[in-house]
């Protein structure tokens, strides 16, 4: 697995860029397959791989249509390490609103 936590982000997106065109060749498909199976333009395609502005939805899209959703889902599960952060992340998920401080006047 590549290590990313020094990368700046732009970096980080050129190499998932890259990755992405590689799988789609890797599978032998043209960007338009890809556009034509996700509901998408061809020019979203090309301008995912290229690292333009393409919006987070279009990259699920074309995620599903090469079968890399389980990757996204994968990107915030949470860390659990320990008991503590099992315990810690159930209590989270139940919906909390944090009160606010009565302000001293």
């Amino acid at each position: 697995m590549l290590d990313l936590s020094f990368s700046k982000p732009d970096e980080i997106v050129k190499r998932l860029c890259e990755r992405l065109r590689a799988e789609r060749l890797a599978q032998q498909m043209t960007q338009a397959d890809v556009a034509g199976r996700a509901g998408v333009g061809i020019n979203t395609v090309s301008n995912l791989e290229a690292g333009r502005n393409v919006g987070f939805e279009n990259v699920i899209r074309v995620a599903m249509v090469l079968g890399r959703v389980k990757e996204l889902e994968a990107c915030f599960l949470p860390r659990l390490d320990s008991l503590d952060d099992i315990r810690r992340y159930e209590s989270s998920a139940k919906r909390q609103r944090i009160r606010r401080k009565a302000e001293h006047a």
